[in-house]
């Protein structure tokens, strides 16, 4: 708890430190000045802003995935349990086309689980929990591994990280800009507190439309990952292994304690009007695609 608690610390002021450089390289000087709003300082201040933290999240995504869940990497060559894993991620990665096998690594837990995380496909990292390697067959495993390989061969975790980093900038410019106007209309001596107030209200309600277009992109990019990993495979192996998870569904949400990782992972949940919220299909839709999908 305590490193976990320190590693966020650690990043947040690395975020901070990084965003800071950039506004100082940029010359992005305040943008509210007497004469109104410098729209074009503004617009570098939200760009810096939201893509900043975001990219740096990508950049450290397998020192903080490494260190929340425990991960340990498996070594090429290595004589332990886990090298039979190894050699089957490095053939389905060679079978994909990535430029360099991935690294390979295992996390104690009983969830259902898979992820991939890294910022390039030269350096990424797939991870597979205790949960998944018990739960199932070689078969099912060369599914999962298939569809984590896709993410990586799609550049999905780029890919979103731009979307959210242009989620986040146009959140902020539209807020303050909307503040800016919305306080013209009151007394100069409450212009402040108004446009303050109505700026963070802005924020959380555009951050909320927001978030429906990246959980809606990030749907897809999981019924993209399911046709590239049929198409890695087999499709049969696929769906094998969604049948699977779809057999422990209460067990793939184990890990939602590391919230931060839930859109990385290979299940997620998907109920009712929380479908809109979902960062994942549900696994019948899923199945369901790729019955009618021909490679």
């Amino acid at each position: 708890m305590v490193k976990r608690v320190g590693l966020f610390i650690l990043t947040n002021l690395l975020v901070f430190v990084t965003i800071v450089f950039f506004l100082n390289l940029f010359g992005v000087q305040p943008y509210l000045t007497q004469a109104g709003l410098d729209y074009r300082n503004l617009a570098l201040f939200c760009l810096i802003w939201g893509m900043g933290g975001a990219f740096i999240s990508l950049a450290l995504s397998r020192v903080m995935a490494k260190a929340m869940l425990g991960v340990k990497v498996i070594r090429p060559g290595a004589n332990d349990q886990f090298q039979g894993l190894y050699n089957m991620v490095e053939q389905i990665a060679k079978a994909a086309g990535l430029p360099r096998t991935p690294e390979v690594g295992v996390y104690d837990s009983p969830e259902v689980n898979a992820f991939a995380t890294g910022p390039t496909k030269s350096r990424a990292l797939v991870a597979f929990s205790t949960g998944i390697l018990q739960a199932m067959n070689r078969e099912q495993l060369e599914g999962v591994a298939a569809h984590e390989i896709a993410h990586i061969k799609n550049g999905d975790m780029v890919t979103m990280t731009l979307l959210q980093g242009v989620v986040n900038a146009f959140v902020m410019f539209l807020a303050r800009v909307i503040g800016f106007v919305v306080s013209q209309s009151a007394k100069e001596e409450s212009r402040r507190a108004i446009q303050l107030v109505t700026v963070v209200v802005l924020e959380i309600l555009l951050s909320i439309l927001g978030a429906l277009v990246v959980h809606w992109f990030s749907r897809q990019r999981e019924y993209r990952a399911d046709r590239g990993s049929a198409r890695t495979v087999g499709r049969e192996k696929m769906i094998s292994a969604l049948k699977g998870l779809a057999r422990y569904a209460e067990l793939a949400q184990v890990g939602e304690a590391h919230a931060s990782l839930s859109t990385l992972k290979i299940a997620g949940k998907t109920s009712g009007f929380a479908r809109l919220w979902a960062t994942h299909p549900s696994i019948e839709e899923r199945i369901r695609a790729l019955e009618t999908y021909s490679a």
